[in-house]
């Protein structure tokens, strides 16, 4: 059990899977949208996704050549529950969580096989220059 204790705990400390954690709180999510908000490459989110789900944390579904992530609705894993329940409740007013909300409310406006084909090109300049990705609203 302290094996399983570990693989959830790692998984949760990285700060970019945290912040794909509380992206997916609002639903599934596409690859191309998760990569878009983190601007990091897609191998890296599909590492990322492939330790949260390999962590009992997500799951997937493939709907023609996407992929969709969501948090686990089962108990894959005896610790993923609580460690979920952390991540919402200790990072709910996070600055990075509440910029990248509102840059997902952003992407999640393009349509997702233009997100994909187009990558963060297809997103309003401000967004794919990166400089609405950092900005935290006063």
């Amino acid at each position: 059990m302290l094996e399983t204790f570990e693989t959830v705990a790692k998984a949760v400390a990285d700060p970019s899977r945290a912040r794909i954690l509380k992206l997916l709180e609002g639903g599934e999510l596409c690859v191309c949208q998760v990569t878009a908000v983190l601007d990091l490459s897609p191998a890296t989110v599909s590492k990322h996704l492939a330790a949260l789900k390999t962590a009992g944390l997500l799951q997937q579904r493939r709907d023609g050549k996407w992929i969709y992530y969501r948090l686990a609705e089962r108990d894959f894993n005896a610790y993923a529950r609580s460690f979920l329940d952390l991540v919402r409740a200790s990072l709910q007013d996070d600055p990075t969580a509440t910029a990248d909300r509102r840059v997902l409310a952003r992407v999640s406006a393009v349509p997702v096989q233009v997100l994909c084909d187009q990558g963060r090109a297809a997103l309003p300049a401000d967004i794919a220059t990166g400089s609405a990705c950092c900005a935290v609203a006063p």
